[in-house]
């Protein structure tokens, strides 16, 4: 799956001018509020026209300006999922989720009921109203909605918006199974880097109505500074192992990277399993000696490689361990006094409880 977007779009004193491709798994649209995420989104669906530009899946012309072509949104046979689930109150989940049936195509070879109520986990559901599901709970169900219309594309616009962080929690799982286990390609909007991190296969930075950056999710969040579009407190890298072992007894997972290991907290995935870890850049302590007596379970070994001095007074330090490059936040003075200069051996020491994967 290709999926092209060039587009020029106005709307009052914001301008729209991104373009990018995207090659199916998960794409995710990426910067803060009002930086243009949901109109490109809204481009894609066929919800709003753009003033000038193309937008074609796989070869096929959606929307040509120069051609005046414009698909209207229900020949597209997308899928979309806003930030509320929009479920019929009056429906059960389970004519819920027959209803996104009816737009699939005849002889359709998506997925079928059964697969996507256990893919979801939501057969327990199947007989309540949406009045009695949690917002967890809803939203997988609209999401199941939008896999049965057979989409040929889906469209999640911030999805995990209005839950609180226990709702997160508990439907991200199930987004990392629909990504792994379906065909389905997915444009996904956030402005949360722990999302994006978590899910995305490659990420399209905007600004100000504008693409910044594009690349793969480990390169991008794993620039010094990050993407501009971060709030420097939310900085760091994303980091990519396998699962190779779990201690169930003290609830942690050790996941290897090219030369070290990483205690994650919690059971994130099967042995074996590829899993990427973010490490923000303010959990993230120096030492010129290896420390001693700490709690901290990850101390990993390496050099300074680079130093970026803000105009705040704080210090942004990337550190290569063995071709892994964590990147730290701390006081211009402490680099001062740790006497920080390019090749420094280093000790990067991270705490267990702020990794999330």
């Amino acid at each position: 799956m290709t999926l092209t977007v060039d587009i020029r779009h106005r709307l009052g004193a914001f301008v729209l001018d991104a373009a990018f491709t995207s090659d199916g798994g998960v794409t995710a649209l990426f910067g803060r509020s009002g930086s243009g995420k949901t109109s490109i989104i809204r481009i894609i669906a066929g919800l709003i026209q753009p003033d000038y530009g193309h937008v074609s899946l796989d070869g096929m012309v959606l929307a040509d300006t120069n051609a005046q072509l414009f698909v209207p949104r229900h020949r597209r046979r997308f899928g979309y999922v806003f930030q509320e689930a929009r479920l019929f109150p009056h429906l059960s989940v389970r004519q819920n989720l027959n209803y996104g049936r009816w737009f699939a195509p005849k002889n359709s070879h998506g997925e079928s009921f059964d697969g996507v109520v256990d893919l979801l986990g939501i057969e327990a559901l199947l007989d309540r109203k949406p009045a009695k599901l949690s917002g967890g709970e809803k939203q997988r169900v609209a999401i199941g909605r939008a896999l049965l219309s057979s989409p040929r594309l889906l469209l999640m616009d911030e999805p995990l918006a209005a839950l609180d962080e226990a709702r997160k929690a508990e439907i991200l799982p199930y987004l990392e199974r629909l990504r792994d286990e379906t065909k389905v390609p997915i444009i996904y909007v956030s402005h949360s880097i722990a999302e994006v991190a978590r899910l995305a296969n490659r990420v399209v930075v905007m600004r100000d109505g504008k693409v910044e950056a594009t690349g793969p999710a480990v390169e991008i969040f794993s620039q010094l500074s990050g993407p501009q579009p971060i709030d420097r407190r939310e900085a760091g890298v994303l980091l990519e192992g396998h699962v190779a072992h779990i201690d169930r007894q003290h609830h942690l997972t050790i996941v290897a990277l090219k030369a070290a290991k990483l205690f994650v907290p919690g059971e994130v995935a099967g042995v074996g399993k590829t899993v990427r870890v973010h490490i923000p850049a303010r959990d993230v302590m120096l030492a010129t000696a290896r420390p001693e007596g700490l709690s901290a379970l990850n101390i990993l070994e390496g050099r300074v490689a680079a130093i970026d001095t803000a105009a705040d007074g704080t210090v942004e330090v990337k550190v290569d361990c063995d071709g892994e490059g964590v990147l730290a936040r701390i006081t211009q003075f402490s680099s001062e006094r740790l006497g920080l200069r390019i090749g420094l051996p280093i000790h990067a020491v991270i705490k267990t409880v702020a990794l999330e994967s």
